[in-house]
């Protein structure tokens, strides 16, 4: 899978959230002051060619719709993540954002309660 920019990565989000869109209505949830049509509709582009990103055509235009799960890009980030800065260990990873972000016992309980629950 190929990483996105943290352009590709804000349209993305959008069209996880909408589900689907074309480009006035990507536009129309970001907040101000808003990029260009052609700008979104560039990045758009691009991650069609990334494959992240299907179209079917309505009229003059296009619907976009995100051909990638949020669920397996944020995977696939946090995996990067993991291997880049943290030599590959889950434990080094968590350790390192619980203490940075002063986790309290209780939302360790709470976490490893939900960690449970998955099993």
């Amino acid at each position: 899978m190929k990483e996105l920019t943290k352009a590709e990565e804000e349209v993305m989000q959008l069209l996880w959230k909408l589900k689907h869109a074309n480009v006035a209505m990507l536009i129309d949830e970001i907040p101000e002051p808003k990029p260009a049509y052609n700008t979104i509709s560039t990045i758009v582009r691009i991650l069609e060619s990334k494959g992240f990103v299907g179209y079917k055509k309505q009229g003059r235009g296009h619907i976009y719709f995100p051909l990638i799960e949020k669920e397996r890009y944020s995977k696939f980030s946090l995996t990067k993540l993991m291997n880049n800065y943290f030599d590959g260990s889950m434990k080094s990873m968590l350790s390192f954002f619980v203490k940075k972000n002063d986790v309290s016992l209780k939302e360790l309980e709470e976490i490893l309660k939900e960690i449970n629950k998955k099993e």
